[in-house]
């Protein structure tokens, strides 16, 4: 997976539910970060993206994000930057 990539929580993860929204804001080496509804983040790496993680869909906007660091990645999930994936409900 990678940045803009949408997923659900197969398991509770990060004070989250299983199914709950996340979504890819940075590729990295062996994996990616995701932010979830609460704005709690991780990294997942491709073999915890596999236990972890199920594959929802891919938003192109996100796709673009340039994460900076972890102060502006809580800004901007304030600032309503991940609204549009992350307060969906299917």
């Amino acid at each position: 997976m990678t940045t803009g990539s949408i997923v659900k929580l197969k398991v509770t993860c990060l004070g989250n539910s299983p199914d709950t929204i996340g979504v890819g804001f940075n590729d990295y080496g062996s994996g990616c970060q995701f932010i979830f509804e609460n704005g709690n983040f991780d990294g997942f790496s491709t073999e915890e993206q596999k236990a972890y993680l199920d594959y929802v869909g891919y938003d192109p906007e996100i796709a673009n994000y340039k994460f900076d660091n972890v102060i502006q990645l809580t800004l901007d999930f304030k600032n309503g930057v991940f609204d549009k994936i992350l307060k969906q409900r299917n």
